[in-house]
């Protein structure tokens, strides 16, 4: 697999690279920034892109909005946001147009270097790693009961991906449509673990 790595501490850069390296996965290129990222994966076509959502020149959000890019103008390539930080808007934002090839985990919840690289994996593969943390953020405003269009204007995202989200949400936790049954409800009292 052909990794491009987008990281602005150097250590961490420095520490992926080898660990990826040493499970038999190609670097095409560690960077530092956004801008870099964008012109490395252009010039490399990488299977997958490991990107970090803070980084200069700000360090607010440059890694995102180049994740964003990078799904639009190469959707060939995977994206796997690697963070200490959840940004609930740009994580649906990517995950707008389909939740095939993008990933989002959260630095301090991976438990070791095997779940970290299955999840590369899945991504460059054309399929999703989320945190459930970050899961846990679309569902809390399924649980204030907030509508789609409350949802979309919230995460600043268009209302019909929130439409294909939440009914991929209840595909998967197997609430077919039954007008005797409040399926949002079902599905916020499914995720929280209470018997529905």
């Amino acid at each position: 697999m052909r990794v491009v790595i987008a990281e602005d501490a150097a250590l961490l850069r420095e520490g992926l690279t080898r660990l990826l390296e040493d499970r038999g996965h190609a670097i095409c290129a560690a960077v530092s920034d956004g801008d870099a990222l964008l012109t490395t994966v252009a010039e490399h076509r990488p299977d997958v892109a490991v990107v970090d959502i803070r980084m200069p020149p700000t360090h607010t959000d440059e890694g995102l909005r180049a994740a964003l890019k990078l799904r639009r103008d190469f959707p060939g390539t995977g994206v796997l946001v690697f963070s200490q930080y959840i940004e609930t808007s740009y994580s649906a934002q990517l995950l707008e147009g389909g939740a095939a090839g993008v990933g989002y985990l959260l630095k301090d919840r991976v438990a070791n270097v095997a779940e970290f690289s299955a999840a590369l994996e899945r991504v460059a593969d054309g399929g999703t790693a989320l945190d459930p943390e970050v899961v846990s953020q679309l569902f809390a405003l399924m649980a204030e009961g907030r509508s789609n269009a409350g949802i979309a204007a919230e995460l600043v995202v268009s209302g019909g991906a929130v439409e294909k989200h939440v009914a991929s949400i209840f595909t998967k936790l197997g609430l077919p449509p039954d007008e005797s049954d409040n399926r949002r409800v079902l599905a916020v009292l499914r995720y929280l673990g209470s018997p529905a």
